[in-house]
């Protein structure tokens, strides 16, 4: 048995897990920082810098306590190093540089994107090897082929804005709040898709697998611009429509990749894979074209530290190490396919 603390601190979350084998979640602790962010309407990064000093030593003793365990009894110590908010990643990442300096466990760093796809192996349920994963959240919008452990290659991603921006930055625009997201996806529910027509980028199929929203973003500006804020059921039509436009694009993108990598079996993970409509209707396409569909429960989409835990065990067990001089990257794209 390996026991391997994960720590992630890479935006706006301060976490930390407990995780035996790769597979089985002894604690999972995570401290939001919504309200330190809310009134800014985004993240901003040295608030959340000095929220996870805050937090980060709290959030630790608390996924040990939750665990039963003594940190002696840890085998190994897991951080995201890469990429995220550099002053955020560094928290975490002294952190576990002297717990692993203090107790002579080994040390991992772990890619965010490689700990949002092992959130899925956490369940009862995974994908088998090789599949196609849409990693899909704030800062980062890609399609991605697995096939093992640490060993994916990225077949596209978004050339401006990420899906989770363009929710969170209209939510914004609207005057919803933060993270607006979620809001979206609420009011979304009793609106009606087709209402407006918002563009939709880069579809055909000779994009690849290729994003763009940045556009949609300026055509609900514009729209706002010309129409005003409405509410009630206009405000969810709205919502309906631009979280459409959103939804469309990642599925079909999605079903060609697939098709053309010849998969039959599909992962969605990041923070907008717990948004209601993605889902559903990713699982359609599955059911029309033959694929089948993994998604983590919405708690395990957005940020936690089990799944970088579990990333990380199948890191160490395999005799990876990382020194003490680990640093943090910023900025840290995964393997490109050429």
């Amino acid at each position: 048995m390996m026991r391997v603390l994960g720590l992630e601190s890479s935006c706006d979350e301060t976490a930390a897990a407990i995780v035996e084998d790769g597979r089985v979640v002894r604690s999972d602790v995570v401290a939001s920082q919504h309200e330190v962010h809310a009134r800014y309407g985004g993240v901003v990064p040295e608030l959340a810098s000095r929220a996870h000093l805050l937090n980060v030593v709290p959030v630790v003793q608390a996924a040990l306590d939750r665990a039963g365990l003594a940190l002696g009894e840890i085998d190994g110590i897991a951080v995201t190093n890469a990429p995220g908010l550099v002053g955020a990643l560094l928290v975490g990442l002294q952190t576990a540089k002297a717990l692993a300096w203090v107790t002579g466990k080994p040390l991992i760093g772990v890619h965010h994107l490689e700990g949002h796809l092992s959130a899925i192996f956490l369940e009862d349920e995974a994908p088998p090897m090789p599949h196609l994963a849409l990693i899909v959240s704030g800062g980062h919008t890609s399609l991605v082929r697995v096939d093992g452990h640490a060993q994916v290659v990225e077949l596209g991603a978004t050339r401006d804005d990420a899906a989770g921006e363009a929710f969170d930055k209209g939510a914004k625009l609207l005057g919803l709040g933060y993270p607006g997201g979620v809001v979206i996806d609420r009011l979304a529910r009793s609106g009606d898709p087709t209402a407006i027509g918002f563009p939709r980028a880069m579809m055909a199929s000779a994009h690849g697998a290729e994003f763009s929203f940045s556009g949609l973003k300026t055509s609900l500006l514009h729209h706002v611009r010309a129409h005003g804020v409405p509410d009630g059921q206009r405000l969810a039509d709205l919502c309906a429509s631009y979280q459409a436009a959103i939804v469309e694009v990642l599925v079909r993108k999605t079903r060609q990749t697939v098709a053309r990598e010849r998969l039959a079996h599909v992962q969605v993970c990041g923070g907008v894979a717990a948004n209601s409509a993605l889902r559903a209707a990713m699982r359609a396409a599955g059911v029309e074209d033959g694929f089948r569909v993994y998604v983590p429960p919405p708690a395990r989409c957005t940020d936690n530290a089990a799944m970088i835990a579990s990333a990380g065990y199948h890191r160490l067990a395999r005799g990876e190490r990382d020194g003490l001089a680990l640093d943090a990257i910023p900025s840290a794209p995964l393997p490109r396919r050429t």
